[in-house]
């Protein structure tokens, strides 16, 4: 056993013992109120709305950066560079946010966000604006993580869902927006006001942060009182060292699979075994550090946690590619354009935000999680399901209908994750705990974005091999999923519509199969949480201040 950990807590009595300490704090900490609350929670809805926006507002603009660039052959890589330091430093920020003042580390995220989004907007070059997107991701990062933090600083847990249910609606009122602003800024002005907008937001969520925010526990901490330079020798350095690039070895191995490479291919294979090694270094570097670890094996002894992230990471799963492909259904299979897809997806992304601010209604009335997360997931499941059965007919009635059902599903799911962090977590463990389970949701999202291209490609070539109609399936996968019927009438083959039609859509059910079990995946880790009320406030039983209980 590593000497960072102590005995992990696996006797249950243990874990409903009351920490006098912690009472102590929570009673002591005076909290902001009012307008100061207010505009917190207005500067962090800000950040998050960046965050969101800055993942989905670039897809219109794709045709048009690639024309000024001419670099159709980099685009993979707008989505790549961005994603990969997003995914691979979430984990890092959580001990820069436990070790060091929660308001410097956020407004360093955000300048970094900023800077990275300023690269993209005057980038001269796709090199400097693959560059930009990179950057942006290492500020990005952050955001969502060290928000979470904030609220948990600014609000007793009681309180905590209804802000959380108010993010989680932010994120999605971000992904309804971003297709349409990226849309309406190509066509009427240029595709660099998709990144330009970032920054008179960021910059005022910068201010208020700066003037409103007291981080006072924070700062006041044992943890927070060491030099500086001890501090950072205590961040998990060798395993950031060896997690970063496992993780892009992972990400680049599923993203140039099948694609730039064979899945056979040296290069690929090359990428996996790299991943694998470093991981399992990794694994050992866990071990040895203990509680100092990027991944600290406390947290994995802790079911509620082990359980939150694992349900984080399927829901990441099962959301992420399923908002991807309902935009591609609308594309190819409507033949609407980009902008028009992403107002026919407003059923889901609508009814999303309505039901995360409505879960965290009910959780700060009922003091309970579970009570709306297992039939939401449920919902998410059903939902999902439900979407399979579309066809290149399917009417108004049940697009519209079986996306709504999908959307009250998903509404929860943001939030819940984070909430039961913050429930069963002494504070000091807060920082740890949320940026692992957004870890895990970024990791199942971009593992399954990748895994749904490659059932998507199989779908599509399969079906046309079969209908042997004498065409190159790779001709449709090379081109735009709106040009579908251009690309045949150029080819003097619109004979052949329908049946290219179907085998999209053979694809495209595919990605969905792979949503419903990944729905159903998070539906059975969220019956593995307890119930846990979250209005335990000052004199209430609380947990014992160790994050492996309950294990």
């Amino acid at each position: 056993m590593s000497t960072h950990d102590k005995e992990p807590v696996a006797d249950e009595k243990r874990t409903g013992t009351p920490d006098a300490a912690h009472e102590a704090e929570e009673a002591a900490t005076v909290y902001p109120s009012g307008l100061k609350l207010a505009l917190i929670i207005v500067s962090l809805c800000m950040c998050v709305f960046l965050v969101a926006l800055d993942q989905t507002i670039i897809a219109p603009a794709l045709g048009a950066i690639t024309a000024e660039y001419k670099s159709v052959k980099d685009i993979g890589w707008y989505g790549s560079a961005y994603l990969l330091t997003t995914t691979a430093l979430q984990p890092m920020y959580g001990g820069l946010y436990k070790r060091f003042n929660v308001k410097l580390v956020y407004l360093g995220a955000v300048f970094i966000f900023e800077v990275g989004s300023l690269v993209c907007g005057v980038a001269p070059t796709s090199t400097a604006f693959i560059v930009g997107r990179a950057v942006a991701g290492i500020g990005s990062a952050g955001l969502f993580s060290g928000s979470i933090v904030i609220l948990s600083l600014s609000m007793p847990l009681a309180k905590r869902p209804l802000a959380f249910g108010l993010i989680g609606g932010m994120w999605g009122i971000a992904s309804v927006a971003g297709p349409l602003l990226g849309g309406a800024f190509t066509e009427h002005a240029t595709w660099r006001w998709c990144f330009y907008v970032n920054l008179p937001i960021g910059f005022l969520a910068m201010l208020i942060v700066f003037f409103a925010l007291q981080a006072n526990r924070n700062t006041t901490s044992a943890a927070n009182q060491k030099p500086i330079v001890r501090r950072i020798l205590e961040l998990d350095l060798p395993g950031t060292a060896i997690f970063i690039p496992a993780i892009v070895c992972l990400l680049l191995a599923l993203q140039w699979g099948g694609a730039e490479y064979a899945w056979n291919s040296a290069t690929t294979i090359g990428l996996f075994c790299g991943f694998g090694a470093m991981i399992a270094i990794f694994i050992g570097i866990q071990l040895w550090q203990g509680d100092r670890g990027t991944l600290p094996p406390r947290l994995f002894a802790n079911r509620d946690v082990l359980c939150a992230m694992l349900y984080a990471m399927f829901f990441g799963a099962g959301f992420f590619p399923l908002i991807y492909y309902l935009s591609l259904y609308f594309q190819a299979i409507k033949g609407v354009s980009a902008v028009q897809a992403g107002i026919k997806i407003l059923p889901l992304l609508l009814s999303t935000v309505l039901m995360s601010i409505m879960s965290g209604v009910v959780i700060t009335v009922t003091g309970f999680y579970n009570i709306v997360i297992i039939p939401c997931m449920a919902l998410f499941t059903v939902g999902a399901g439900m979407i399979t059965t579309w066809d290149i007919n399917t009417p108004l009635r049940e697009w519209f209908g079986y996306q709504v059902i999908a959307g009250l599903g998903i509404g929860a799911g943001f939030q819940v994750g984070v909430l039961v962090v913050q429930t069963v977590l002494p504070q000091e463990w807060v920082p740890v705990g949320t940026a692992c389970v957004q870890f895990f949701q970024a990791l199942g999202g971009a593992v399954f974005i990748a895994v749904a291209q490659t059932l998507f490609q199989n779908g599509l070539i399969d079906k046309i091999n079969a209908d042997d109609i004498d065409l190159d399936p790779r001709i449709f996968i090379n081109s735009g999923a709106s040009e579908i019927e251009s690309v045949l009438e150029r080819m003097g083959r619109v004979d052949a519509l329908d049946t290219v039609l179907e085998a999209y859509m053979s694809g495209l059910r595919n990605t969905f199969y792979s949503s419903v079990a990944c729905a159903g995946m998070a539906f059975l880790f969220v019956l593995g949480l307890r119930w846990k009320s979250v209005k335990k406030g000052p004199g209430a039983k609380k947990q014992e201040a160790d994050p492996a209980g309950g294990a």
